[in-house]
């Protein structure tokens, strides 16, 4: 039966990218045969879902074809340490660490609901998926960092976290540290403000088995922190730490970026995460829905995933209006109630294009067209020009050399106005309440 496993999984590998067969199938064994059951195991819980769910029927099939009967097929769990025939039964739900908030408590506190389980897979995802879960799961692989890369809302903090998570999980004591660039740049710059260098580099070098760092991008123009990360970077891959970066964008296109640190990102494994498809969005609706309790009708799910195609955010939040909305009113839930939610949005936001955001908001600052796009670097000129841009971002789908070349910039000019306008957002509450009234305006049609 060993042989026939072994030509089953020969046939597998012939008909899927190579490093889903190595993440999912490779470790998948022969077990035991009882009559016409055939017992297969995995190595832990999450594969085992993983290869029910979307290779189960592919393995029936093989197996059948092979063996020239039709049999049943069951998944047990083997622990690492154990031999190839010694099973172990699947483990009953742990029960909540206590005060495992303190684990990373340097750092932002990892949201519990941001697991592996609770992350919807498609066609968009399901690399970053695999790899996270490899670097999560996998002590000796090779993988030490990873790098995920998205716009807002797409799933890389969910992923990020759900590393810390997993690992915490099954070793409560690591040292998990879940922080943002611009975070560690504070830290750094209090720390040499109070004389604790040594102690922070310590933190980060000596006592740090995982470092989860989100928005590197913010890192930009920010030599000193730059050059502290990078040193930091180089002392946890010799130590074989696992490190994971989430980005808005590649390391070559973040603007200001030291040739060091560039290199440093860039040897990482790097997954792109791409907007969910229309089966995609269904399923994450249908698992929001479910985690909430929620009763959602199927042809308003599929309203919602046909119409709300931004991001996962969008989806959520669209989810939440017609759940509020059916509540509020003492409605059912039905495609009238969701068409009166969300048609505003959706309307607008199809009508929104660059050339549209430039001219709003060369009126609202008294700006003229030929000016936005000039030169100029006065800073009546430069704020409008930048927050344009951070609104062609946020509310269009043009990649970032389209909005530069919008504006007569290069494509890092436009990365390094976005990111100046982020940043601006969380200090200046001016700042704040002019790209608010704009957004408004956009987001109503008022334009």
């Amino acid at each position: 039966m060993e042989t026939v496993w072994t030509k089953v999984k020969s046939s597998i590998k012939e008909c899927m990218p190579g490093h889903t067969y190595r993440m999912w199938l490779q470790p998948v064994e022969f077990i035991r045969q009882d009559h016409d059951v055939i017992v297969l195991s995995c190595p832990n819980s999450f594969s085992k879902k993983r290869v029910q769910e979307h290779f189960g029927d592919l393995i029936q099939k093989e197996l059948t074809e092979n063996l020239g009967q039709s049999c049943r097929i069951m998944y047990e769990i083997i622990s690492k340490g154990a031999s190839p025939k010694q099973i172990t039964p699947e483990p009953t739900p742990q029960l909540s660490l206590p005060r495992i908030e303190l684990v990373n408590s340097s750092g932002r506190i990892l949201r519990k609901e941001f697991t592996f389980d609770d992350f919807v897979v498609g066609g968009n995802n399901d690399f970053a998926y695999s790899a996270s879960l490899s670097l999560a799961s996998r002590k000796k692989n090779q993988q030490g960092a990873l790098m995920l890369i998205s716009k807002t809302g797409m799933g890389k903090s969910h992923l990020t976290q759900a590393v810390g998570n997993m690992i915490l999980s099954e070793n409560p004591g690591e040292r998990v540290y879940y922080i943002s660039a611009e975070d560690f740049s504070n830290e750094m710059v209090s720390a040499m403000r109070n004389d604790r260098v040594d102690a922070f580099k310590k933190k980060y070098r000596s006592n740090c088995d995982v470092l989860l760092l989100d928005d590197v991008h913010y890192l930009t123009g920010k030599d000193r922190t730059q050059v502290e990360l990078a040193m930091t970077l180089d002392t946890l891959f010799e130590s074989g730490k696992k490190i994971v970066f989430s980005s808005c964008c590649l390391p070559v296109d973040i603007p200001k970026l030291n040739d060091t640190l560039r290199s440093r990102l860039s040897s990482s494994l790097i997954s792109q995460i791409d907007p969910p498809n229309f089966r995609t969005r269904v399923r994450i609706l249908h698992k929001k829905a479910l985690m909430r309790g929620m009763a959602i009708p199927e042809d308003v799910t599929r309203y919602l995933a046909s119409e709300l195609t931004e991001d996962i955010r969008q989806l959520e939040s669209g989810l939440m209006s017609v759940t509020a909305r059916s509540s509020l009113m003492g409605s059912m839930i039905d495609l009238e109630l969701a068409e009166s939610v969300i048609k505003n949005i959706v309307r607008q936001q199809k009508q929104i294009t660059i050339d549209a955001i430039k001219k709003l908001v060369c009126s609202e600052f008294n700006v003229s067209p030929v000016e936005i796009i000039s030169a100029s670097r006065k800073q009546t000129i430069v704020r409008p020009r930048q927050i344009a841009m951070y609104l062609s971002r946020k509310y269009t789908d043009s990649p970032l050399q389209t909005i530069g070349k919008s504006f007569n910039r290069y494509h890092a000019t436009a990365m390094h106005s976005i990111i100046q306008v982020e940043k601006g957002l969380k200090e200046n509450r001016s700042l704040l309440k002019q790209v608010e009234l704009i957004s408004h305006k956009l987001e109503t049609g008022n334009f």
